[in-house]
């Protein structure tokens, strides 16, 4: 593996990281948004990651796609909210607010991580000029 393939291969895992960050800060942005029972919920967005070139030393990761959450959420009890039907009901989004957090903290994790090998990957490739001017 060179050491340019080391910066691809962790670069995707930038890109991959702040896109699970994104749909993750969306997902808990919208926990709380209300809709009348005739529409659907507000639906969690999920990221699918998959291995790209595995094994012949130039791979990577890259988002394969999104996968929505259900649609059907949970009807809450609410009579004094404005979009409550007839029986005091409004939907509210299926969303687990600690699962989220624990999918922001992961996310974040990861993206420090592609960085910090972006990072000591520069510093390797600055050292290799060095030695190669002395």
């Amino acid at each position: 593996m060179s050491l340019f393939s080391v910066f691809g291969i962790a670069g995707s895992g930038v890109t991959v990281h702040r896109k699970w960050l994104d749909a993750v800060a969306d997902n808990i942005a919208n926990v709380n948004t209300v809709r009348s029972t005739n529409e659907e919920a507000f639906r969690a967005r999920y990221v699918l990651a998959q291995a790209v070139d595995y094994g012949n030393g130039t791979g990577g990761v890259a988002v394969a796609g999104a996968v929505l959450g259900n649609a059907e959420g949970r009807i809450v009890y609410d009579p004094q909210h404005p979009l409550a039907d007839e029986n005091g009901n409004v939907r509210l989004p299926d969303i687990d607010l600690a699962a989220q957090m624990t999918q922001l903290i992961v996310a974040q994790r990861g993206y420090q991580a592609s960085l910090a090998v972006v990072d000591r990957a520069r510093d390797a490739y600055s050292a290799a000029i060095q030695i190669g001017r002395a």
